[in-house]
Parts: structure tokens; sequence; C-alpha cells
């Protein structure tokens, strides 16, 4: 019979900022092929990008390398490889920090707008050059900030359920095709991993939700700048918690939300909202830090009962959680064969754009709007094969470092959430925080092997071959296992 239950927790040396990187709001806007604007002509809720600066404990540790992470949480879908090198340049150059330590993930909302400089020519897209270098100078202040006020810290960890996420991959009969849109009979990993930080005072610094989920309430529909639902999912926390909410995109491949494609922003608030109030049910159950909840004895009373009590973990115990340790890599994985050619890309690009006028002057609007979101879809492959690394494989980048009793995830690509539930079903009792859609999009989607050549978008736009997310998978528990 178990006489305790332990919390696991981790105790590092902490810093984070955050701030607005809200863009101009008639800038280049247009991130889904079935839009009708190019500009956006508003703001729903401000973005944000935090920074938190993460290092050994000063007991544990010394300030090299390989004992600090820099984590960059961003409002944003994606960068594209040219714009995040940019970004890291900026950043390590103002900053000192070396880029192998800067790890920029992103919360994939669909409605921050599309920040490419191959859309600079478009409506609103001259101001996308000027908007990046402001992000590079915020991002740099924010990441000095983060480091000087590092302090001690103890981490927190709890897991909740959230029904906000549903599965995405739709078989319709009238068309005959998977589609992308809410499957009801499909699975969906609930799971909401939570992390409360706090410092030697017990005054919580930040809370962390880890929940895996597409931020696409809004669509094509939809013509303000928006976080989507992280935006009102943070509100809800930090209104209770007095303290900063970081939002860490999971393994979402194939999971978006149940009420999704909408042009509401209220949908997206009420999303918000479900996921934000889940999250504070785990944070709220979470013990105090450096504490195990403990059986003490039996009380006779009009039953006899068990009386159990929170009590200080031991120093051997508390040293324990500071254990850090960390490895960065990059998981060479083979390209799929057949990749498009880029000149037959752009080929086809041409045809597209030429149907779109030949529509638009017969007055078929239905066809002219199918040819606009076609020729958007080549212009999207273009850009990737463009910026993809030459070679036989890409060079998928990871970050993995242990704190105490946890494990922290970053890496690059957009994968199935079976990443996630198999990777914490290897190692129960462990929390394992799964951080995707890091450094550039390059990667794109990383689905199980037995998914390809199905017709199903996520595999179809797929860079890397069969086998690749279980071979990553594999890679990591063996990392895993190593620190």
């Amino acid at each position: 019979m178990n006489t305790h239950v332990d919390t696991p927790q981790s105790r590092c040396r902490f810093g984070l900022a955050t701030g607005d990187i809200t863009p101009p709001a008639n800038i280049y806007h247009r991130m889904w092929g079935a839009a009708k604007h190019e500009r956006a002509t508003g703001i729903h809720r401000p973005l944000r990008a935090t920074v938190i600066a993460f290092a050994a404990d000063s007991e544990a540790g010394d300030a090299r390398a390989d004992t600090e992470q820099i984590l960059v949480a961003l409002d944003h879908c994606v960068l594209g490889a040219v714009e995040l090198t940019n970004l890291l340049d900026h950043v390590s150059a103002a900053t000192g920090f070396r880029r192998e330590t800067i790890a920029v993930v992103f919360s994939h909302t669909h409605a921050s707008g599309l920040m490419g400089l191959d859309r600079v020519g478009l409506p609103g897209g001259d101001l996308i050059p000027d908007y990046l270098n402001q992000l590079g100078r915020i991002v740099s202040e924010l990441t000095s900030q983060a480091q000087a006020g590092q302090t001690r810290a103890s981490i927190v960890y709890g897991t909740g359920r959230c029904r906000l996420a549903g599965h995405r991959d739709f078989w319709d009969e009238t068309t005959q095709q998977t589609i992308c849109g809410f499957n009801p009979t499909g699975p969906a990993d609930d799971t909401v991993l939570v992390a409360r930080v706090t410092n030697e005072h017990g005054a919580t610094l930040a809370t962390f939700v880890n929940y895996a989920c597409h931020p696409t309430t809004l669509a094509w529909d939809n013509t303000l700048i928006s976080p989507d639902f992280p935006g009102a999912m943070r509100e809800v926390v930090e209104q209770a918690t007095g303290a900063p909410c970081v939002f860490l995109q999971g393994a979402s491949g194939e999971l978006g939300p149940r009420e999704g494609y909408v042009g509401d922003p209220a949908v997206a608030d009420r999303n918000g909202r479900e996921l934000g109030y889940a999250a504070l049910s785990a944070l709220t159950a979470l013990p105090a830090a450096g504490t195990r909840f403990v059986f003490t004895g039996a009380v006779v009373s009009g039953a006899t009962l068990g009386a159990w009590a929170h009590q200080p973990l031991t120093p051997a115990e508390l040293a324990a959680s500071s254990r850090w340790q960390l490895a960065r890599w990059n998981e060479a994985l083979a390209y799929r064969p057949g990749q498009p050619k880029k000149e037959a890309v752009a080929t086809e690009l041409q045809q597209f754009q030429h149907d779109e006028r030949a529509a638009r002057a017969d007055g078929d609007l239905t066809r002219a709007a199918e040819s606009r979101a076609m020729a958007e879809r080549k212009m999207r492959l273009l850009h990737r094969l463009a910026q993809l690394p030459p070679g036989e494989h890409f060079p998928l980048q990871v970050v993995l470092w242990r704190m105490g009793d946890a494990f922290w995830l970053v890496a690059q690509g957009e994968m199935y959430s079976v990443f996630q539930t198999e990777l914490r079903r290897r190692f129960p009792n462990t929390p394992i925080i799964v951080a995707t859609i890091a450094a550039d999009w390059g990667a794109s989607y990383l689905p199980p092997a037995g998914l390809y050549d199905k017709k199903i978008y996520q595999e179809s736009i797929a860079v890397v071959a069969p086998g690749s997310l279980e071979q990553l998978m594999d890679s990591i528990a063996t990392r895993i296992k190593s620190l």
C-alpha cells in the first residue's frame, strides 16, 4: 500500500519576459487559400512574444551552453527558414547568446498573418520587412530581460483534460475524399499538461499550458489579427494566477478545434476559455513545491480515519529535482521520394493564376475562388521547396532537456499526436512537455507511416519519407533513457 504521493517537480534558474508583437492592423494577412482579403482590417486581440531563460540551478552547474536554454514563444503561425535565420542572427548578435541556445516555438495561430518576405509585393506585404525587424528587436530586448531577471525557482507539474481538440481527418462521402475537418468518430488526445513556476517564497512566477490543438478557430472569413484561442486561454489563467501564462503547442498534426473555420472572434474566445478553465482546474490541484503528500497515520473518530499531510522533501530529494541535462541535435530524416520540381510547380502556379483571371472575366466567381486557392497552395509549395536544406536528408532540429523529474522537448515540424502519446506511454509518471512547430516550417508534417499515400492533406505535403515520425520517436526515447 502506498503511503505517499509524489508530485513531479523541477528546480532551476528561471527568468521570463513578455512583450506585444502585434503587427500593423493593415499588414498582409491572408493565411487561407479560400480567403478573399489580402490585408488585415483590425485587431481582435494583441499578439504576444514570451522569452523564457532556463538555466541549471546555480548549485548544480556552471553557466555554459549546455546548462542554459532560451525558449522564445511567439503568437505566429510559422516562419520560413530565411525569416527565422534573420531573427536568430538578430537576437544572438544583440544578446550574446549562441544561436544553438535559442529555440523558437510558435503557437501556430492561423490568424496572425503570413510573415514571409516572399509576400512583400502583395497588398500590405510592404509592411512585412519592417515588422520582422521590429520583431527581432523586441525578442532581443525580452531575451536580455529574461536573463537579467533569472531567479531560483521550482516547477510543479500536473495533468488535466480538455475536449476542445477533435480529430480532423474526415471522410467526405459526397466528394469521396479525406478532407481536413472535424471527424466526430476519430480519437483525439485530450491531455492538458500544466506547469506552475514559483520562487523561493512560493509566489507564482508563471504557468505553462501544453496542449495539442491547431489554432484554426478563425479561418478564411476572418480579417482580424488574432492569437486565436490561446489569447482567451491566457486571459482566463492569468486573471486567476496573477502571473504570465505561456501556451506551448503540442503534437497536433491531426487535431483542431471541434468548432472552427469560422470568422467570428467570439468563437475563438469561447474555445480559449474552455481550455483555460481546464488548465486552471489542473493548476489549482497542484501542491506547494518542495513537498510530497504523506499518510500520517490513523485517527480514531466516529470511524477510524486515515490522515494525510503535505510534508517537505528531504535535502537529497530537493537536490534530485535540480538535476539538469541537455541535448541538442539534428535528426537526419530521409526526404520523401519524388519531391515536386520547382520548375513544374512554377508552371502550375502560372496556370492557376491564368485560370483565376479567366474565370473572373467570365463572371464565374466559384471557379475563380478555387483557382485562387490552388494558386496559393503552389506559392507556398514553391516557398517551401526553395528553402529546403540540400542533400538526401532533412536535418530536423530537436532540443531535449531534463530538469529534475521532467523533460522538456522542443521539436521542429507538425507531428501527429501519437508523437506525444507514445512518448508519454513509454515513460509513465514522467512529465514530458512537448512543444512542436519549432524553428522554421521546412519540416512540414510528420504523419505516421501508415497514412502515407492515403491522399490526406497532411501526408500529401510531407517532405520526409514514411517512417520518419517513428524514427524520431525512437531517437528521442533513446535520449530520454540516457539523460
